[in-house]
């Protein structure tokens, strides 16, 4: 059943796009693009799910249960899913797209391992799991594993000075770091869902990282590839929040409505300008200068 539903399909798909391009590298590449278009909903549903689960935790609600029912655990469960339910919002929401990429890591790995044949027995396997008539095995068989220093098949290692470097591997750990940065929400009260979050942030770089390592490159590649796009979708759906990875932007508080630094309202105390001295003499009522001749009636009423 996995094999019909998951290994086969990825593998069709894969070899279509290699058919096209000429380079398994690219067309993973290419195939990474095209499992983050299809799963986009899921992301947007992640994004929105993430977003509620922040306003909870500022919602006095929230916090009326979490301090009623702290010494109770299973009633504080019942309590907090009743809110949940009433405020339409899916706990697991920001998880989905996270599981879902697993079963897909692992028929994609599967399925460059099989490319990969080279035996004359993995080649007539591979063979029979291309759909008919969907590409021509001749035409397409067998791939080319080359890909820039690296060979699809293998775990990836770039030898500099005598020395194995898991190039792929450190940037996996690299940009799968800046990715949960990138969508943790800002700190709040410090509780659980923020501790288990810091978690995430640690544990998930390693884990990433360490199948890059020891998997096939082709893995690897597409943990990178998966990661870039998934920061530039971030970035363009407006939901990167940049201040968890540049310290300078916390400064600047920006308007959640309009994206804009709002401006801020200042006393100013007026300062006195001083007056230039003048020989002319102004009248009490006015404060207006007088002419010469109104000088003149002015000194003759006051005698």
């Amino acid at each position: 059943m996995w094999e019909t539903i998951v290994i086969q399909p990825f593998l069709n798909v894969l070899l279509l796009i290699n058919s096209l391009v000429g380079n398994f590298g690219i067309s993973i590449i290419l195939f990474t693009l095209l499992v983050r278009l299809i799963t986009h909903p899921l992301t947007v549903k992640q994004f929105k799910a993430t977003q509620g689960m922040q306003q909870l935790q500022n919602d006095p609600r929230y916090k009326k249960i979490m301090e009623k029912y702290k010494d109770d655990k299973e009633r504080l469960s019942q309590e907090q899913m009743k809110l949940y339910k009433e405020l339409g919002i899916n706990p697991l929401g920001s998880c989905l797209p996270t599981l879902i990429q697993f079963p897909l890591i692992l028929g994609l790995y599967q399925s460059v391992v099989r490319a990969m044949a080279a035996s004359p027995v993995e080649l007539f396997r591979l063979a029979q799991s291309i759909y008919p008539g969907f590409i021509n095995p001749v035409a397409v068989l067998p791939l080319q594993n080359r890909f820039l220093w690296m060979d699809l098949g293998q775990p990836e290692r770039l030898t500099v000075f005598g020395f194995g470097i898991p190039v792929l591997a450190i940037l996996v750990v690299i940009t799968t770091f800046l990715q949960t940065k990138l969508i943790e929400p800002p700190s709040s009260n410090g509780g659980q869902a923020e501790m288990m979050t810091k978690s995430m942030n640690i544990y998930m770089p390693l884990l990433m990282g360490f199948m890059a390592y020891s998997l096939a490159s082709g893995l690897a590649l597409y943990f990178l590839a998966s990661n870039l796009i998934g920061i530039a979708q971030y970035s363009i759906l407006g939901r990167a929040n940049w201040k968890n990875i540049l310290p300078f932007l916390k400064g600047k508080e920006t308007d959640p409505i309009q994206g804009k630094t709002p401006v801020q309202v200042v006393d100013v105390v007026p300062e006195e300008v001083p007056q230039k001295p003048s020989h002319a003499k102004t009248t009490q009522a006015t404060g207006k200068r007088m002419t010469k001749p109104q000088k003149q009636r002015y000194d003759r009423r006051k005698k």
